[in-house]
Order: structure tokens, then sequence, then C-alpha cells
């Protein structure tokens, strides 16, 4: 019964040293406390992030849209453009 008794309390002494270097190594309190200050940031600018993202999206639309009438002023096919009967004439 006594030997018992030690092998447990051996087992459990060891599995608490595991423990411990384990939470010295990695640390998830830590680790926990990171990630809910970084979500938090996240959360706070995400109205910026926002704005930016409607930002880019317009800045590209413009682009776009310039890219596209600079292509429709150079293309001879144009309905009623007039370059080729103005060239005729």
């Amino acid at each position: 019964m006594r030997e018992v008794l030690q092998e447990n309390l051996k087992r459990l002494v060891n599995f608490l040293n595991f423990a411990q270097s384990f939470f010295r190594r990695k640390n998830p309190i830590k680790a926990l406390i990171v990630s809910l200050i970084s979500s938090l940031k996240d959360m706070l600018t995400i109205r910026q992030k926002l704005k930016m993202a409607k930002y880019r999206v317009n800045y590209h639309k413009h682009q776009l849209y310039k890219m596209e009438s600079l292509i429709a002023e150079s293309n001879e096919h144009t309905f009623l453009k007039g370059k080729n009967l103005n060239e005729t004439r």
C-alpha cells in the first residue's frame, strides 16, 4: 500500500513539474491576453479600415473610368465621333 502511494505521489510530482515547465515555456495566459488586445485593436480600428477600403475601391473605379474614356477616345469605331468623316471632307 505504501509503495503504491509513493509511486502515485512520484507520478503526481512528475506531472506537476511537466505542467510547470509547460506554463513557463508557452504561457497560455499571456498568449490569451495578447490575442484579446489585438482583437480589441482590430475592433476599434475597423471603421478606419472600412474607410480606406472604400477609398481604394473608389480610386480604382475612377482609374477604370479614365482608362475606358481614353480607350473610347482613341478608338476609330466610336459611334458619331466624326474623326473619319472630317478627314474625308
